[in-house]
């Protein structure tokens, strides 16, 4: 009966739940029906037939894998070790030698016998000029362009006197005027449409599809290239990834204005090739889409960022958004290769007494030419007698300030410098500065660089610095007056091109001999400059 058996079955036994049959158990009063009785047996007979046939067939399935296993090679390990450390396993070198073969092919590729390194042929320029301005910045182009060695063009709004000779014979590039940029619109209100203009150099330069070219480099005509340098640091990188390197501005608000992920163009950046060949099939419609920017840089950041290529910062690259001496930025240089130098005609002569043009001409004829790589590199060490502290910006200046300061001060840059919004004051920075001195005891007595020479016997260079004249304020310290003993500072330093092969770290110095008070006719100061020793540091 339906519904019955649960309710008699609820009666006969008031502690069996409705639902808890076991098989083959029934309580003391319920029967089975008769084709109930039928399935139950049907269900026991194939129970006892299947269950015999299973373990047959698993036992066949396990010998015969015993079997079966003799015959095969051992499995592949991929070249771990069941030994080999967790630490060892996670670690990068096993992840890319077995789980990125591409990525580890592309490395061992440059690295290969048939590799050629990057050098100066492998590079084009591209420099934003224009017409009004070309008489006075071309000068100085001349002092870092080497004709027949370099490839790259000056790009002008309009004609020059220069386009009537060669440029080998003029010691420039080659000059081109810029494609006409009437068409795209330009909204911006404080600005220049020049801006659209030089933000097509580097696709106007591609399409010229100069052979065997691995980098694009673009720069201002009043923009300084160190090429050795430019050449070690685009050494490190792989040309045939899209690669967008430079560095952003000085100024806390400019690059608040503008975009920390800038490039900033007068301080000069690279674009790869394939890079490049992308910008050019895409740069016009991306122009058209940012008519409110304001210049060419971040028109280039813009179509950067549509391409999602970040920028690779370097600290090589100088925009230099600032005014008055560079004394303070170029004395605490950072651990990085001198790229390039920027805003020249803003700033004051990197050495007094000179034309922006010839001081700059100085640092190339001596510094740069006998060992670029450690151009303008800061190196500290102390006077113990005298107790001085000993600044040696190589190539550049050496400063020397009485008393102990620690390295840690000395390599945070003096404000010698205003920021770019004049208005602004220290805190408009994008690093930290420190005062020219907290006490007027210990501002530096500078010595800037006076001459350049090998000495052969030594096989050293020998850069000299002679005292800057300046205003001291009166001090009653009685430790030893730098300007009252020293007239002149004596470096000596070895090349060293490969300074950049190895982990950055500056060099050391060491004073060499110092004239002592009361001592007389000794009045030159002289250090050693080299490459640090096992346990050698800065201090006292």
């Amino acid at each position: 009966m339906k519904g019955g058996g649960d309710k008699e079955v609820h009666q006969m036994s008031p502690n069996f739940k409705k639902g808890s049959l076991v098989w083959g158990i029934w309580p003391h009063n319920s029967r089975p029906s008769s084709s109930y009785s039928r399935s139950l047996l049907f269900s026991r007979l194939m129970f006892s037939v299947v269950l015999p046939v299973c373990i047959v067939f698993y036992i066949m399935y396990s010998l015969n894998l015993v079997f079966f296993s003799w015959g095969l090679p051992p499995c592949p390990t991929s070249g771990l070790d069941d030994d080999m450390p967790i630490s060892r396993l996670l670690s990068s070198d096993n992840i890319s030698a077995n789980s990125t073969p591409e990525k580890s092919r592309r490395t061992s590729s440059l690295k290969s016998p048939d590799y050629t390194p990057t050098g100066l042929q492998h590079i084009v320029f591209g420099i934003a000029a224009s017409a009004s301005l070309w008489g006075k910045r071309r000068e100085y182009i001349k002092i870092w362009w080497r004709p027949g060695k370099m490839r790259g063009y000056v790009w002008l709004d309009k004609p020059v006197k220069e386009f009537r000779y060669r440029s080998t014979s003029t010691g420039l590039p080659a000059l081109k005027i810029s494609g006409d940029t009437s068409k795209f619109p330009y909204t911006h209100k404080k600005g220049s449409r020049s801006a659209i203009r030089i933000s097509r150099i580097v696709s106007e330069t591609f399409r010229l599809d100069l052979p065997d070219v691995r980098w694009f480099v673009m720069g201002d005509d009043d923009t300084v290239f160190i090429p050795d340098n430019l050449v070690r640091v685009l050494s490190k990188f792989d040309h045939r990834q899209p690669y967008y390197i430079g560095s952003h501005s000085e100024s806390h608000l400019q690059n608040i204005y503008f975009s920390y992920g800038m490039a900033y163009g007068g301080g000069g950046f690279a674009i790869s090739r394939p890079l490049a060949a992308a910008i050019a099939k895409m740069q016009d419609g991306c122009i058209k889409r940012y008519p409110a920017l304001y210049g060419s840089d971040d028109r280039i950041q813009a179509c950067m960022a549509e391409l999602g290529v970040p920028l690779t910062r370097h600290p090589g690259f100088h925009q230099y958004d600032v005014y008055g001496d560079l004394l303070g930025l170029l004395a605490a240089h950072p651990v990085a290769p001198l790229v390039s130098l920027h805003h020249l005609d803003v700033v004051q002569p990197i050495f007094p007494s000179m034309t922006r043009a010839a001081a700059v001409k100085k640092l190339f004829a001596g510094p740069v030419r006998f060992d670029s790589a450690g151009v303008i590199q800061q190196s500290i060490c102390y006077d113990t007698t005298n107790r001085w502290t000993v600044s040696v910006s190589w190539g550049f200046a050496v400063q020397i300030v009485r008393g102990v300061m620690s390295p840690r001060e000395m390599e945070t840059p003096t404000r010698t410098f205003l920021n770019w919004y004049r208005r602004a004051d220290y805190t408009a920075y994008a690093f930290n500065t420190r005062p020219v001195a907290r006490n007027p005891c210990q501002k530096p007595h500078v010595y800037y660089l006076s001459a350049t020479r090998l000495n052969i016997t030594k096989r050293a260079i020998v850069t000299e610095y002679k005292k800057h004249k300046e205003k001291h304020q009166s001090c009653r310290w009685k430790d030893n007056n730098p300007a009252d003993m020293v007239d002149q500072v004596l470096v000596l330093k070895k090349p060293d091109p490969g300074l950049w092969d190895r982990a950055p770290r500056k060099n050391c110095c060491k004073v060499l001999s110092a004239p002592r008070d009361g001592e007389k006719g000794n009045r030159v100061l002289t250090i050693e400059v080299s490459v640090c020793r096992e346990g050698e540091m800065s201090q006292i």
